[in-house]
């Protein structure tokens, strides 16, 4: 008999997601702490830099420094580094490294690649692979190209290159972080509010970055006809298109004409209302004062920040196919209908379960962390709860409350941030013995509800 402790442990898949971000978050924080990563030449202190290797990794844009004036152009380069590794995943880019330097891929690697990029199938991963880099690079290129050309008139060559590649970087990869601090800290995009090239440039690497790497190839695939795509492509462009119309209608018929907007020429009110729909869907850029929004509005962005993007994307969240699957539900529920259907298919029994697990631990994270910050704080209840939705959604919108909180508290959001990136049912399935199943069924009761 074989001495099962003698054997090696083989990592999951889920705990080698969990580990390897886990790993990229201290080896930047260590790089941030580096005196030559600030303005000051200063230390950094530890929580401070794992709160923003974190931030940045996880793609959330959280920050406790504004990142034009603490960090140098060293710590403001591995910032970026950190984000395009969180947006692609570490597995992505290891894997990418490896078919540069013509390393074989062997059965482990590829099996890896397709849980966390979410391809329907390991069959051609190496060639989807390579795909998803090229189309990253020719967006990401296109971006801060368009962006520089709005920024250098302003900056100067030399900044206003370096400002497009950040943002685009950031804005493909749905981090949030940018370097406009010199116009006041913690600015963000409030100066270029009324500019449509770069509120456009913005949001179109926002909404591709959030769509995912599947959506891509698959539409890809069936040259951009959406009837010949999978279900989960139809169910992600569906759902994103009514998530963009829909706040978008909110925030021009009555966000925008509320008394605190007064200052704004309609034409101004007309691109934050466009760039406000977009970007709580992580992406955590701004170009007005959340300070200002109504209850409406907060609640509205709460709401965009929890859903979040879709599977295989640079967004955090819930996902676009979970709150769909949940609606469909829903829908077949209240028409008395068996099956959960739609365009034509019927979906898993099993995805309504994950569907509602994952929505319960997201909601429960959310609403824990925020009381736990008022007690701990004393900060407002509605403060603290857009503070934790844009931590576990990885947004980074932000009511100007992080940099005020309590070294406690900024350990919970450091949480909520990693949570929101590595995912729920991974850090579930990481920590969850994979030998513990029931071997069985029991027998079945029926117990009403409603």
């Amino acid at each position: 008999m074989t001495d099962k402790s003698n054997v090696p442990h083989r990592f999951t898949p889920a705990q080698i997601i969990v580990l390897g971000f886990l790993g990229i978050i201290l080896a930047g924080t260590v790089l941030l702490m580096l005196p030559i990563a600030t303005r000051t030449r200063t230390v950094t202190p530890f929580l401070d830099a794992l709160f923003t290797a974190t931030s940045a990794t996880c793609v959330t844009g959280l920050v406790v420094y504004d990142t034009w004036t603490h960090w140098s152009l060293f710590g403001q380069f591995v910032i970026l580094v950190l984000i395009q590794i969180g947006g692609m995943g570490f597995v992505a880019v290891a894997m990418a490294v490896n078919i540069l330097r013509g390393t074989k891929i062997g059965l482990r690697q590829r099996f890896l690649m397709q849980e966390t990029s979410g391809l329907p199938q390991m069959a051609g991963i190496l060639r989807a692979t390579r795909s998803i880099f090229l189309y990253t690079g020719i967006l990401e290129g296109l971006g801060a190209v368009i962006l520089a050309c709005r920024f250098i008139p302003r900056y100067g060559t030399l900044r206003g290159v370096w400002y497009g590649i950040f943002h685009s970087v950031s804005a493909f990869c749905n981090a949030g972080f940018d370097l406009m601090g010199h116009g006041g800290k913690f600015s963000s995009m409030t100066e270029w509010v009324a500019d449509p090239a770069v509120i456009l440039t913005l949001s179109v690497l926002i909404i591709i970055g959030g769509l995912g790497f599947p959506t891509w190839l698959d539409l890809r695939e069936h040259r951009h006809h959406l009837r010949r795509c999978r279900l989960q492509t139809k169910l992600i462009i569906s759902t994103t298109i009514a998530l963009l119309v829909l706040p978008f209608l909110f925030f021009v018929l009555y966000e925008f004409r509320q008394p605190q907007w007064a200052g704004y020429t309609p034409w101004e009110r007309f691109w934050a209302a466009l760039f406000q729909t977009v970007t709580p869907r992580t992406a955590g850029f701004n170009t007005v004062d959340y300070a200002l929004f109504s209850g409406p509005g907060i609640m509205l962005t709460v709401f965009l920040m929890l859903v979040g993007g879709s599977p295989g994307s640079t967004a955090g969240g819930v996902k676009t196919t979970t709150l769909a699957t949940v609606y469909l539900s829903v829908r077949s529920t209240l028409r008395r209908r068996r099956d959960t259907e739609a365009f034509g298919r019927r979906l898993e029994d099993d995805i309504l379960s994950r569907s509602i697990v994952l929505i319960f631990v997201y909601l429960l994270f959310f609403l824990c962390a925020a009381a736990a910050i008022c007690m701990i704080d004393g900060v407002p209840l509605a403060s603290a709860l857009f503070e934790t939705a844009s931590a576990i959604g990885t947004v980074g919108l932000s009511l100007g409350l992080t940099p005020t909180l309590s070294a406690p508290s900024h350990i919970i959001l450091i949480f909520l941030m990693y949570f929101g990136r590595v995912g729920g049912l991974t850090m579930i399935y990481a920590v969850a013995d994979p030998n513990n199943r029931t071997p069985g069924r029991r027998p079945q009761e029926h117990v009403t509800v409603g």
